[in-house]
């Protein structure tokens, strides 16, 4: 019987070493070397204090600012057990709504969130969440949508937001993947320094 047990503990060890510890500690390394940045959150520093992470988004509500798009992301209710309410960007519970092209309730979701955007036509990033809820980008046609509101929030002329979002976008990687974007924390970060 101990002929059979050992090479199997032996190989659980074996894998448990390699893959549970070897693997993961070697792309770490190779992270920090290639991509320290990414690797470390993309954490922001102002007057050196983390003030959020280029690659988890963040919560933007006052008019001042340009928001980001909607986050499906919840948090248990303390007032239902086992029940969750919104909670937007909670990095804690990374995760999509679940609802499908044909719900009820997402259907009635985006009724309300396109009424609220205003005339049409709407971006979709603007009433739409991110699968893991934590999206930091919005799309060029959404951050420009946000300029008259951003400016007369502030008393800025529309045109100066406008070059200033202008200066912002972020072409896609490579030049070919993924679609132009604009950081929000970052935009809104070069708003509070615009003068």
């Amino acid at each position: 019987m101990l002929a059979l047990i050992r090479p199997a503990l032996v190989t659980l060890g074996a894998f448990t070493l390699l893959t549970g510890l070897a693997a993961p500690l070697a792309m770490t390394g190779v992270a920090q070397l290639l991509f320290p940045a990414q690797a470390n959150g993309g954490l922001i520093e102002r007057d050196g204090k983390v003030v959020g992470a280029a690659l988890i988004g963040q919560d933007f509500t006052s008019a001042r600012y340009f928001h980001p798009r909607p986050s499906a992301t919840t948090e248990p209710d303390p007032e239902k057990e086992g029940a969750t309410r919104p909670h937007p960007y909670n990095a804690a519970a990374s995760a999509a709504s679940q609802l499908g092209p044909t719900s009820a309730t997402l259907l009635e979701t985006l009724r309300e969130r396109i009424a609220a955007e205003g005339a049409a036509p709407v971006p979709a990033d603007a009433v739409t969440a991110s699968g893991s809820g934590l999206d930091p980008h919005i799309s060029p046609e959404n951050a420009r949508r946000q300029v008259a509101r951003v400016a007369a929030a502030r008393g800025l002329p529309e045109a100066r937001l406008q070059a200033l979002v202008g200066a912002m976008i972020e072409g896609r990687e490579l030049g070919l993947l993924g679609e132009p974007r604009v950081n929000v924390l970052r935009l809104n970060l070069a708003l509070d320094e615009f003068h």
